[in-house]
């Protein structure tokens, strides 16, 4: 079901895949959009109702004027008081990994358990791929074979237009969101207190073996690292293992 709400005059999009289980709040990357956790949400249920935000800029959510750290945890702020929930385990990748993680530390009161896949407290963004992305192309058939293997990790943000096809986010707003995505945000990640589950790909190009090391040593065993056989995209390159290591890791007594 998709639902949305209001967030400083702006309209926010979600998907609620629904279900008689606990709520868990899912929060994609850039390129990326809620229905790209359609497979985890199918994995994990009924046990969890999994519940992912179309951050600004994507999907179907309004884009925004600005895309710094406090404009998106404000957003996951007016989010999780549109769903009246208590405190709820709340998952993230890449950008939505920095997102769940300051969200975390700054509104220890709403967030319950923190799954963290394939981001570091130290992010360095790279957007040239962003500026090489077509900005249209006349079929889907076309705009997939022009991205080529990066095809199947954009496909959910594919939509057609009157004559031809594109994303659903906007190049501009996905560079500026990356530039602000940059910086070192150690500080809000040693601030968590929830139980964190940091998940790697071992061939990623994002989060290095050292640096995952590093996040978990400095949170005092509050966090357990698991390393998958995948590439930045965990839930996408080990859909399976990656859905039962979240699964297990809810299921661990607080």
């Amino acid at each position: 079901m998709r639902g949305y709400f209001t967030a400083d005059g702006r309209r926010l999009s979600y998907l609620d895949f629904g279900g008689p289980g606990e709520p868990l709040v899912a929060l994609h990357g850039h390129y990326n959009e809620a229905s790209a956790f359609a497979p985890l949400a199918r994995a994990l249920a009924p046990r969890w109702r999994v519940i992912a935000l179309d951050q600004r800029g994507h999907g179907e959510s309004d884009p925004a004027p600005r895309y710094g750290r406090e404009d998106y945890t404000a957003d996951l702020l007016a989010f999780h008081r549109h769903l009246g929930a208590g405190p709820v385990p709340v998952l993230g990748h890449s950008l939505g990994g920095v997102n769940a993680y300051q969200f975390a530390a700054r509104h220890p009161d709403r967030v319950a358990r923190l799954i963290v896949e394939d981001i570091g407290a130290v992010v360095d963004c790279d957007w040239s791929f962003t500026t090489r992305l077509p900005v249209t192309a006349p079929t889907r058939r076309a705009l997939a074979e022009a991205l080529g293997a990066a095809a199947p990790y954009l496909e959910c943000s594919f939509r057609q237009r009157e004559r031809d096809w594109g994303f659903s986010f906007r190049t501009e707003d996905t560079v500026a969101s990356q530039k602000a995505l940059n910086g070192d945000h150690w500080a809000d990640w040693t601030a968590v207190a929830c139980p964190t589950l940091l998940v790697r790909g071992t061939r990623s190009d994002e989060l290095t073996a050292g640096h995952a090391r590093d996040m978990t040593a400095r949170r005092g065993g509050r966090v357990r690292l698991v390393e998958l056989a995948a590439g930045h995209v965990v839930h996408h390159d080990a859909a399976e293992p990656f859905a039962a290591e979240v699964a297990a890791f809810l299921a661990e007594p607080a």
